[in-house]
């Protein structure tokens, strides 16, 4: 009905306002002929017209299930002179979302085709047109703005499926917790979309722990707060509290919501030592290890700064222990961070105190700090002996005598055992140590040249050890200190000095030397004795030269000067030295001339003349020396015994030792003229007939190696090869060794005769073909011969075919 009466006002007004309106003038020069959807894109050709429609807005109520319903309807007052078209244009007409109005075009009704939803569009703004069955426009288009009115067609919801929120135990009423909210899709400007909170129920974990109203909330703004006092995070832990809101003030549709609010924990307990006394050992001389662990207990909530423990420890004036808090059980560890010495103190009573990283706060008991004493009972342990000084320094002259006390009282055994001493390293053994005192002696003298001993300082080691075996090794550092132990040396011992030079610039420069060190060794001192220096005498260069000069002219010739050197040792130490000096005629540079040129650069004896003459004389007495010895040599070499032959002499030597003949090999048997074997060789010194020929008993025998092509039936041969005995001619020598080479299956060719050479006197050497083995002839190894080229392969192939 209401909808009717809304109706019926806006038609009522639309009239008044069609039957007030004047008729617009148009210029009919301007009129044209238009399309029937032309109209859009006009309004610079038409005439202003005096007014325009003025419709109000149209509400429409939402979710409406009349449809299709009439808006509105719109005329022209151009009706009464024809024919009028309406048409309408805008979003839900032919544009998103299309299809939701449209307009009658004879009657100029609108009407909705669906039903509208205020949550997706609101509002519509739509224009409308009169137009000609020409598509003229006759009135201006007029704006139709169409409101969507909201109906409480959306419940409220919450923002978060869960609330999740903290609130202190012990907190007082009216503490804020959190906040909840929730939306509604409705118009926010009606009662549809006003929210109203509340709790409609509350559960405890552990269930049942409270069950009083412990929270509430504001029903506008969605805060929860607490109601009331008795939260303690020891008995609940939190709370799971129901929501609901409501629209419409509370009055309308509703949602439900969950909030989940912890207990969170505050440092109301004071941790306490459970129990209070302890007793703990602890090993001496160990440090850095735990002795024991104490227990504290805290209901705060585990794992928290409220809950985590600090100890102290007092009555730890060497400061020897040391707690700290294991963070996983809470414990406190006591620890040894200093070794302990039973001898010194045997037992420690520790007080022990405790309290939380965080503050204790406010609302905790007021009770006493929680104390607890521990006793540290120290084990004695058996400890290695101590040195009283690591390295054990020592300071000795290095000339100290053998049997000198170096050092005494070097250890101690803490537990008061007997010690026995040792040298544990001694490179040079100079020392020695007695093995129930520790004495270190001197064995030997010190020697600071030793290659040990480095910047003066010479290292060696010491070892002790006590009854149970416990040792310890100690270094001995023993500096040494320069002695004077060496008399300097004096260099050069010999040297020239010129004659003819002035005293003041001739001289000899002397160098002094010492093998000890500084303060024993330079600045030295030159001196001469008292018999030495009428004619000589020693001027100081500087710490370690001198010059020795004559002091009156002397004549050339050699002189032995006596030098005493002396060093700057305490006390000092010298030696006496004899410079042979000599004094001779210098040349222009400085230097000795030689004995002729002083002969000749002098004015003094021969003349140049007479020395010419004896030195010929002594070439030619020379000369005939030679000579003579030239006539007596040809002499004896024609003095020769008669039937000896030229190369025959009274020499026991043979003279075939130092005569060869080369490229010679020989014609064969009819070549008599090769070799004259009487010029070769001592028919007198000739070795003795071979046993195969003249058999003498005790002549050794050899075998001979058999060649691989001679004849398997032919006996080996008997006989040492030897050349034949006292042959007088080329010819009988020549038939002697044909007959042995014809009777000797091992020597091929069997018809050729061999040419033998003099190998000298007592030569035990044979034939090439008849060298003597010392074993069978299969064990012979004649592989090396192929290794000797293309000219011994034939021979290689002889001995051994393979």
């Amino acid at each position: 009905m209401a909808a009717r009466m809304l109706k019926a006002c806006v038609l009522g007004t639309l009239l008044c306002q069609v039957w007030s309106s004047t008729e617009t003038q148009l210029d009919k020069d301007e009129l044209r002929p238009q399309a029937l959807h032309l109209w859009r894109n006009q309004g610079k050709g038409l005439a202003r017209v005096k007014r325009d429609w003025i419709i109000p807005p149209i509400r429409v109520l939402e979710n409406s299930k009349q449809v299709p319903e009439d808006l509105v309807q719109i005329k022209s007052d151009k009706i009464f002179t024809g024919e009028v078209i309406y048409k309408l244009e805008g979003p839900g007409v032919d544009q998103d979302p299309k299809n939701l109005f449209e307009i009658d075009d004879k009657t100029g009704i609108i009407r909705s085709k669906r039903p509208l939803d205020r949550e997706k569009y609101n509002s519509f703004t739509l224009k409308a047109f009169a137009l000609s069955p020409s598509g003229e426009r006759l009135e201006n288009p007029t704006t139709i703005e169409i409101v969507v009115l909201d109906q409480n067609d959306n419940r409220p919801a919450f923002t978060q499926r869960e609330f999740t929120g903290t609130v202190a135990e012990f907190s007082v009423p009216g503490t804020s917790v959190m906040s909840v909210s929730a939306t509604d899709a409705d118009d926010p400007m009606t009662d549809n979309a006003y929210l109203s909170y509340s709790i409609i129920g509350q559960e405890s974990i552990p269930a049942n722990a409270i069950t009083k109203t412990m929270f509430g909330i504001n029903n506008q703004t969605g805060a929860i707060y607490t109601r009331d006092v008795g939260l303690d995070r020891e008995v609940v832990k939190s709370f799971r509290l129901k929501l609901q809101v409501a629209d419409m003030g509370g009055m309308g549709l509703t949602s439900e919501g969950v909030a989940i609010i912890h207990v969170s924990d505050i440092n109301n307990h004071a941790p306490q030592f459970s129990p209070t006394m302890y007793t703990m050992a602890a090993v001496e001389n160990r440090k850095d290890y735990e002795i024991g662990r104490v227990n504290v207990t805290d209901e705060d909530d585990r794992g928290t700064a409220n809950w985590e423990a600090k100890y102290f420890v007092s009555n730890n004036p060497e400061g020897s222990f040391a707690i700290i808090t294991d963070p996983s059980t809470n414990q406190g560890v006591v620890t040894v961070i200093k070794p302990l010495d039973y001898e010194t103190q045997d037992k420690y009573f520790l007080i022990l105190t405790v309290e939380n990283v965080n503050r204790l706060s406010n609302k905790a008991p007021n009770l006493p700090v929680s104390t607890a004493t521990v006793a540290v009972i120290v084990v004695n342990e058996n400890e290695a002996p101590h040195f009283r000084e690591d390295p054990i320094q020592i300071v000795v002259p290095e000339s100290v005598v053998p049997g000198t006390l170096l050092k005494s009282n070097i250890a101690y055994d803490p537990d008061n055992s007997d010690l026995r001493y040792d040298i544990s390293r001694d490179p040079e053994r100079w020392l020695d140590i007695d093995r129930d005192t520790g004495d270190i002696i001197a064995k030997r003298t010190f020697n600071m040249r030793s290659p040990y001993v480095k910047n003066n300082i010479y290292n060696a080691a010491v070892k002790v050890t006590d009854a149970d075996g416990m040792s310890t090794i100690a270094t001995v550092a023993i500096t040494l200190k320069e002695t004077n132990d060496f008399p300097p040396q004096l260099f050069p011992l010999s040297g020239s000095i010129c004659r003819d030079a002035s005293l003041t610039s001739s001289g000899l420069v002397l160098t002094a030397v010492d093998e000890d060190l500084p303060p024993h060794a330079a600045p030295f001192i030159f001196k001469m004795p008292d018999d030495a220096s009428i004619n000589w005498t020693v001027i100081q260069v500087n710490d370690t030269h001198s010059l020795l000069q004559p002091l009156v002219e002397l004549d050339a010739g050699e002189y032995a000067v006596t030098v005493l050197v002396l060093d700057s040792g305490s006390p000092a130490l010298g030696a006496y030295a004899q410079v042979n000096v000599t004094v001779c005629l210098c040349d222009s540079f400085g230097d000795c001339k030689s004995e002729a040129g002083a002969v000749f650069g002098s004015s003094v004896g021969i003349s140049f003349f007479a020395l010419i003459i004896i030195i010929a004389s002594i070439v030619i007495l020379l000369l005939l020396l030679l000579l003579a010895v030239a006539v007596t040599t040809c002499g004896r070499r024609h003095h020769i015994k008669k039937g000896t032959g030229l190369l025959i002499g009274d020499s026991e030597d043979d003279i075939r030792d130092n005569v060869f003949n080369y490229d010679e090999q020989g014609g064969g048997e009819e070549d008599e003229n090769a070799f004259n074997i009487d010029l070769l060789w001592n028919p007198l010194d000739a070795p003795s007939t071979p046993g195969s020929y003249y058999p003498v008993s005790g002549v050794p025998r050899g075998k001979q190696p058999l060649r691989k092509d001679a004849p398997h039936n032919l006996p080996s041969p008997t006989y040492p090869r030897r050349p034949p005995a006292n042959p007088t001619d080329i010819e009988d020598y020549i038939n002697d060794g044909l007959e042995a080479a014809d009777n000797d299956p091992n020597v091929p060719p069997y018809d050729t005769a061999l040419i033998y050479d003099y190998e000298g006197e007592g030569s035990l050497a044979g034939s090439l073909s008849s060298i003597a083995s010392g074993s069978s002839d299969g064990d012979q190894d004649y592989d090396y011969l192929n290794e000797w080229g293309p000219r011994f392969q034939k021979l290689a192939n002889m001995y051994d075919p393979r």
